[in-house]
Protein backbone atom coordinates (compact mmCIF):
# COMPACT_ATOMS: atom_id res chain seq x y z
CA UNK A 1 0.00 0.00 0.00
CA UNK A 2 2.80 2.40 0.86
CA UNK A 3 4.69 1.78 -2.39
CA UNK A 4 1.50 1.96 -4.46
CA UNK A 5 0.52 5.31 -2.96
CA UNK A 6 4.07 6.68 -3.15
CA UNK A 7 4.00 5.77 -6.85
CA UNK A 8 0.58 7.39 -7.32
CA UNK A 9 1.76 10.56 -5.56
CA UNK A 10 4.92 10.75 -7.67
CA UNK A 11 2.91 10.16 -10.84
CA UNK A 12 0.43 12.85 -9.80
CA UNK A 13 3.30 15.35 -9.74
CA UNK A 14 4.43 14.28 -13.19
CA UNK A 15 0.89 14.40 -14.61
CA UNK A 16 0.20 17.79 -13.03
CA UNK A 17 3.42 19.21 -14.49
CA UNK A 18 2.36 17.95 -17.92
CA UNK A 19 -1.27 19.04 -17.35
CA UNK A 20 -2.61 15.68 -18.50
CA UNK A 21 -4.84 12.99 -17.06
CA UNK A 22 -4.72 10.91 -20.24
CA UNK A 23 -4.27 7.36 -19.00
CA UNK A 24 -2.89 6.00 -22.27
CA UNK A 25 -0.35 8.80 -22.64
CA UNK A 26 0.76 8.50 -19.01
CA UNK A 27 1.05 4.74 -19.29
CA UNK A 28 3.36 5.09 -22.31
CA UNK A 29 5.50 7.63 -20.46
CA UNK A 30 5.63 6.23 -16.92
CA UNK A 31 4.67 2.53 -16.81
CA UNK A 32 8.29 1.29 -16.80
CA UNK A 33 9.38 3.96 -14.32
CA UNK A 34 6.62 2.95 -11.89
CA UNK A 35 7.71 -0.68 -12.07
CA UNK A 36 11.43 0.07 -11.69
CA UNK A 37 11.28 2.92 -9.18
CA UNK A 38 8.55 1.57 -6.86
CA UNK A 39 8.73 -2.18 -7.50
CA UNK A 40 5.12 -2.43 -8.67
CA UNK A 41 3.91 -5.47 -10.59
CA UNK A 42 2.65 -4.92 -14.13
CA UNK A 43 -1.01 -4.83 -13.07
CA UNK A 44 -0.28 -2.67 -10.02
CA UNK A 45 1.39 -0.12 -12.29
CA UNK A 46 -1.65 -0.09 -14.59
CA UNK A 47 -4.05 0.31 -11.61
CA UNK A 48 -1.82 3.04 -10.14
CA UNK A 49 -2.02 5.05 -13.36
CA UNK A 50 -5.80 4.59 -13.51
CA UNK A 51 -6.23 5.55 -9.84
CA UNK A 52 -4.19 8.70 -10.25
CA UNK A 53 -6.03 9.68 -13.46
CA UNK A 54 -9.41 9.29 -11.74
CA UNK A 55 -8.26 11.54 -8.89
CA UNK A 56 -6.74 14.15 -11.21
CA UNK A 57 -9.80 14.33 -13.49
CA UNK A 58 -11.97 15.46 -10.55
CA UNK A 59 -10.27 18.86 -10.48
CA UNK A 60 -7.45 19.57 -12.92
CA UNK A 61 -6.57 22.81 -11.12
CA UNK A 62 -5.20 20.84 -8.13
CA UNK A 63 -2.39 18.33 -7.93
CA UNK A 64 -3.74 15.13 -6.39
CA UNK A 65 -2.02 13.89 -3.24
CA UNK A 66 -1.83 10.28 -2.10
CA UNK A 67 -0.94 9.56 1.51
CA UNK A 68 0.80 6.38 2.64
CA UNK A 69 -2.50 4.78 3.63
CA UNK A 70 -4.74 6.06 0.85
CA UNK A 71 -6.99 3.31 -0.49
CA UNK A 72 -5.62 0.88 -3.03
CA UNK A 73 -7.78 -0.66 -5.77
CA UNK A 74 -7.67 -4.41 -6.35
CA UNK A 75 -9.09 -5.96 -9.50
CA UNK A 76 -9.49 -9.63 -10.42
CA UNK A 77 -5.79 -9.90 -11.34
CA UNK A 78 -4.61 -8.52 -8.01
CA UNK A 79 -6.98 -10.31 -5.66
CA UNK A 80 -9.25 -13.31 -5.45
CA UNK A 81 -11.67 -14.52 -2.83
CA UNK A 82 -10.96 -17.86 -1.21
CA UNK A 83 -14.44 -18.57 0.12
CA UNK A 84 -16.38 -16.19 2.35
CA UNK A 85 -13.64 -15.76 4.93
CA UNK A 86 -10.32 -15.29 3.10
CA UNK A 87 -8.98 -13.12 0.31
CA UNK A 88 -5.73 -13.51 -1.65
CA UNK A 89 -4.01 -10.16 -2.28
CA UNK A 90 -0.97 -9.49 -4.44
CA UNK A 91 1.79 -7.61 -2.61
CA UNK A 92 5.24 -6.51 -3.72
CA UNK A 93 6.64 -9.75 -2.31
CA UNK A 94 3.99 -12.11 -3.65
CA UNK A 95 0.48 -13.17 -2.71
CA UNK A 96 -0.79 -13.25 0.85
CA UNK A 97 -4.02 -14.83 2.07
CA UNK A 98 -5.81 -12.62 4.56
CA UNK A 99 -8.73 -13.74 6.73
CA UNK A 100 -11.70 -11.39 6.91
CA UNK A 101 -15.06 -11.15 8.62
CA UNK A 102 -18.35 -9.99 7.19
CA UNK A 103 -21.84 -9.66 8.60
CA UNK A 104 -24.80 -11.86 7.73
CA UNK A 105 -26.29 -9.19 5.46
CA UNK A 106 -23.04 -9.08 3.44
CA UNK A 107 -22.74 -12.89 3.32
CA UNK A 108 -26.20 -13.16 1.77
CA UNK A 109 -25.16 -10.87 -1.10
CA UNK A 110 -21.54 -11.95 -1.45
CA UNK A 111 -22.19 -14.21 -4.43
CA UNK A 112 -23.03 -11.06 -6.39
CA UNK A 113 -19.60 -9.46 -5.77
CA UNK A 114 -18.07 -8.14 -8.97
CA UNK A 115 -15.37 -5.90 -10.33
CA UNK A 116 -12.87 -3.87 -8.40
CA UNK A 117 -12.50 -3.76 -4.62
CA UNK A 118 -10.79 -1.08 -2.57
CA UNK A 119 -8.60 -1.82 0.43
CA UNK A 120 -9.03 0.97 2.97
CA UNK A 121 -7.27 1.66 6.26
CA UNK A 122 -9.29 3.80 8.63
CA UNK A 123 -7.68 6.36 10.91
CA UNK A 124 -8.17 3.97 13.85
CA UNK A 125 -5.98 1.39 12.07
CA UNK A 126 -8.78 -1.02 11.09
CA UNK A 127 -8.74 -2.41 7.57
CA UNK A 128 -11.76 -2.74 5.28
CA UNK A 129 -12.16 -4.29 1.86
CA UNK A 130 -14.92 -2.40 0.07
CA UNK A 131 -16.55 -4.76 -2.41
CA UNK A 132 -18.99 -3.83 -5.15
CA UNK A 133 -22.09 -6.03 -5.21
CA UNK A 134 -24.36 -6.11 -8.24
CA UNK A 135 -27.99 -6.81 -7.32
CA UNK A 136 -30.77 -7.30 -9.89
CA UNK A 137 -33.13 -4.36 -10.46
CA UNK A 138 -36.09 -4.43 -8.10
CA UNK A 139 -34.27 -6.32 -5.33
CA UNK A 140 -36.04 -5.50 -2.06
CA UNK A 141 -33.78 -4.40 0.76
CA UNK A 142 -35.01 -5.23 4.27
CA UNK A 143 -35.61 -2.20 6.47
CA UNK A 144 -33.93 -2.61 9.83
CA UNK A 145 -33.51 1.01 10.97
CA UNK A 146 -35.05 4.26 9.91
CA UNK A 147 -34.80 7.99 10.51
CA UNK A 148 -37.92 10.09 11.00
CA UNK A 149 -38.13 13.59 9.58
CA UNK A 150 -39.88 16.37 11.54
CA UNK A 151 -41.59 18.48 8.90
CA UNK A 152 -42.26 21.27 11.38
CA UNK A 153 -38.72 22.46 10.61
CA UNK A 154 -37.86 22.91 14.29
CA UNK A 155 -35.89 19.65 14.36
CA UNK A 156 -35.00 18.90 10.77
CA UNK A 157 -34.07 15.28 11.54
CA UNK A 158 -34.01 13.24 14.76
CA UNK A 159 -32.80 9.65 14.94
CA UNK A 160 -34.25 7.00 17.25
CA UNK A 161 -31.61 7.79 19.89
CA UNK A 162 -32.81 11.39 20.08
CA UNK A 163 -29.83 12.94 18.30
CA UNK A 164 -30.99 15.98 16.37
CA UNK A 165 -29.86 17.31 13.01
CA UNK A 166 -29.62 20.99 12.13
CA UNK A 167 -32.16 23.27 13.79
CA UNK A 168 -33.66 25.92 11.55
CA UNK A 169 -35.49 28.87 13.12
Amino acid sequence: MGAFNAAADWLAGEAFARKTANKIALQKLYYHALRARFGLSAQMAVRCIAQMCEAYKRDKTKRPRFGEFASIPYDQRLMSFKGVDRVSLLTLTGRIVVPFVMGQYQKERFTNAKGQCDLVRRKDGKWFLLVTVDLPDGTQMPTTDFIGVDLSVINLATDRDGDRGTTVL
